[in-house]
């Protein structure tokens, strides 16, 4: 047990005073009471000839109100992002089941339901065209579109070939030229994917969606959370 001595300064005993009341910290840390007792300590061996000035023993007192209150900020900001995290998961998990949208050139194909794409056409495009494309890059399907409208476009693909014959279910890749200003470009394009689970992730590393046939996307990269 430390035994403390009175400095002669009321202030500065009764600052000790609330110090011994502090909790123990077994962590190894400086706590409150050490740091008055280690005050006290010096201050009743200090040279009689050259005592310490008052603005020197505010400042240690401030260095360490500081230090104890920038502790307790990094203790605040970890309850912070925990709860975040988990304010995050629960928002996540709420995504499962449901169909978002995520810049990428391929669509998922069940080999039942329709599958949706999206780009966004520019002002003076005067025509248009979507391929659809395999796994083994063979052209399955292709879908003209003259003047259309400037501004997000939406495919709707039945999983048919050009003849009309229903495909196989899996995953196939789109393409949308465009003839824009009597110049031809290709256009990003953007897919809508079911969200099949979610991955909880750390501090650092973030949660991830597990979408349909595309993998892991973070959840940043959703632009669109479909209706239904």
């Amino acid at each position: 047990m430390t035994t403390v001595t009175s400095t002669g300064n009321s202030y500065l005993d009764s600052l000790k005073g609330t110090g011994n009341k502090a909790a123990s910290d077994d962590s190894g840390a400086l706590t409150q009471s050490d740091f008055f007792s280690l005050l006290t300590q010096q201050l009743a061996f200090q040279d009689p000839t050259k005592p310490v000035e008052n603005d020197q023993m505010i400042a240690q007192m401030t260095n360490f109100t500081m230090a104890d209150g920038i502790s307790s900020l990094n203790t605040n900001f970890k309850d912070f992002a925990a709860s975040m995290n988990s304010n995050q998961a629960l928002q996540a998990s709420t995504l499962v089941g449901r169909t978002v949208r995520v810049n990428s050139d391929q669509l998922v194909f069940d080999g039942t339901n329709n599958s949706y794409g999206s780009t966004e056409v520019p002002a003076g495009t005067s025509m248009m065209k979507v391929n659809i494309y395999d796994a083994s890059g063979a052209l399955v399907k292709s879908q003209s579109v003259e003047n259309p409208a400037s501004g997000k476009f939406e495919l709707a693909w039945d999983g048919t070939d050009n003849n009309g014959t229903k495909l196989e279910r899996g995953l196939y890749s789109m393409k949308v030229e465009a003839s824009i200003n009597g110049k031809n470009e290709t256009l990003a394009t953007s897919s809508y994917v079911p969200v099949a689970s979610v991955t909880l992730g750390t501090s650092t590393s973030g949660m991830t969606l597990n979408l349909l046939g595309l993998g892991a996307k973070k959840l940043s990269a959703v632009l669109e959370i479909a209706a239904g």
